[in-house]
């Protein structure tokens, strides 16, 4: 680490968010276009400096999402991800257009193992290509990042070489991804400086770091890349992304916040918008922020021990390195109920940080109150799993309208239940090996479909008998895999709808799923 820095100028650190992108790519977190609108929006409005919003030569749905998320957001750099062939870059190109501040993102492997491999192409050819496809792309926009896939396993003499042809070629950014999890930070920091000291014309393009998990050395990788000369950081909110994961974009951003002490660098991000945006993210991937996870954990700012507890009575610094609120987390825990009025609740959402529509905080607070008359006391928890889920299934095709069960010792296990499809009511019986099989054996009858269950979890969202039950489902269709939660405080109704939400967004996804008796 570099000495104090305290009261010198910091210089500015791009923070290139690619939740989108690299994040949708963790199995099971397919985002519908809606809820990648709804993230984008929010990482415009904290001050992300570049979205990458997809990769349009994917398929017609990511070319929608990223045409549409460059035409609405108002600050950032929106970037589409291309790969070093034609057709991808001139559907990038087209993708980006009508965003204020377009990039296309474009990359090819440089490996040893990845060119005998996967290119199986010669070193000279992949500098061919590179120079190619640079120079197409920016004769398309002016804004130009070049990625050399699985960086921190090639040679230095030839990652030089490869740069500098991206930038003789017109790249403004330079990536040097750790694309497999493999380097260290020693190791991470070097390669940045010796590239930075061995290509001409480095000091004419950014140098940008892009970390995987693999071996939980993301965060301080991209954070020795900055010594290292590296201005740009790509991470993921939640840390979401393929393995193991990418760096976590909350983490990076409270760690030069906190550490300007030795890290003399800013970002422009709002960090009191950093719950929410944790909140949003895993609403739309319904993927469970783990309880102990940096800075948005739920145990983040918790103290348990009595030595932790008696410190932080007297003085909280004494264990607490920032304030809960300096990353929108709000202090006060207090109890909602079924007395607690409109005012209450929305200024209760906005301690958790959320931010609603007037038609979601109607649907949300009408939620609360049936919630309430059934449950003693609400705590902050139940908030946030009933307004994660209100997120999650606003724009639901299958919606549940209600569920019957009849269970016991004696078998076989029957469930009725009723299905709104669209604008049709359809309903069902089904027997079962368990209440739960009967119920997604209905939801089948119902909604027939290929899917295959690959993961059925169940967990309590508070402590006592009257808890909501908080049900994750994940579905595999079509080689695709998506996640969905839902909480009640029936366990079997909670896992009605997550089953039917993870349907939902196979449905969204052009899976092979059909409604039965919908045209009747």
């Amino acid at each position: 680490m570099t000495a104090s820095v305290s009261g010198a100028a910091k210089d500015r650190v791009l923070i290139f968010d690619t939740t989108l992108r690299d994040g949708e790519q963790c199995p099971g977190a397919t985002m519908t276009l809606e809820e990648k609108l709804d993230v984008a929006e929010l990482l415009d409005t904290m001050g992300v400096d570049i979205i990458e919003a997809g990769f349009p030569i994917a398929s017609n749905g990511d070319f929608e999402a990223v045409s549409l998320i460059a035409s609405r957001v108002k600050r950032a750099t929106v970037a589409g991800l291309a790969r070093a062939i034609s057709a991808d870059i001139a559907r990038a190109g087209e993708a980006v257009r009508g965003a204020a501040r377009p990039r296309i993102h474009t990359f090819v492997s440089t490996s040893p193992i990845h060119l005998a491999h996967q290119m199986r192409k010669s070193e000279e050819e992949v500098l061919e290509i590179i120079t190619a496809t640079v120079t197409q792309a920016r004769n398309l926009v002016e804004d130009i990042e070049w990625s050399a896939m699985d960086a921190t396993r090639t040679p230095i003499d030839y990652l030089c070489r490869c740069v500098e042809a991206a930038i003789k070629a017109g790249a403004t950014t330079i990536n040097l991804p750790d694309t497999v999890g493999y380097a260290t930070p020693d190791e991470y920091r070097a390669m940045f400086r010796a590239v930075r000291e061995r290509v001409p014309n480095a000091d004419k393009a950014i140098f940008s770091a892009h970390c995987h998990n693999d071996l939980g050395l993301a965060v301080a990788n991209s954070l020795a890349a900055l010594e290292g000369g590296a201005r740009q950081i790509e991470c993921t909110l939640n840390g979401i992304g393929e393995r193991a994961g990418n760096a976590a974009l909350e983490e990076i951003v409270m760690a030069i916040r906190t550490r300007g002490d030795i890290l003399p660098y800013e970002t422009g991000v709002e960090t009191t918008m950093l719950m929410r945006a944790s909140k949003l993210a895993s609403a739309a991937t319904s993927f469970p922020v783990q309880y102990n996870k940096a800075i948005v954990g739920r145990n983040a700012f918790a103290h348990e021990s009595g030595i932790h507890q008696d410190g932080m009575l007297k003085n909280a610094q004494t264990y607490e390195i920032m304030t809960p609120e300096s990353v929108g987390v709000s202090k006060t825990s207090l109890v909602m109920g079924k007395h607690s009025g409109r005012a209450a609740f929305r200024n209760k959402l906005e301690e958790l940080g959320y931010s609603l529509s007037d038609n979601q905080f109607q649907d949300a607070f009408e939620r609360f109150k049936e919630l309430a008359d059934r449950k003693k006391h609400v705590y902050d928890e139940d908030i946030e799993a009933l307004v994660d889920q209100n997120i999650a299934t606003a724009h639901d095709r299958i919606r549940l309208v209600s569920l019957s069960i009849v269970a016991g010792t004696r078998g076989p296990q029957r469930a009725t239940m009723k299905l709104q499809v669209d604008d049709k009511v359809v309903i069902e019986e089904q027997e079962g090996n368990g209440p739960v099989d009967a119920t997604f054996n209905a939801i089948k009858a119902l909604v027939p479909h290929d899917a295959v269950l690959e993961l059925y979890q169940v967990h309590a969202v508070t402590e006592g008998t009257d808890a909501q039950a908080e049900v994750s489902v994940r579905l595999s269709a079509d080689d695709r895999s998506v996640t969905s939660r839902a909480a009640d405080p029936d366990t079997l109704v909670a896992s009605a709808q997550a089953y039917l939400g993870a349907l939902n967004k196979l449905l969204s996804r052009g899976a092979r799923l059909h409604a039965q008796h919908a045209a009747e």
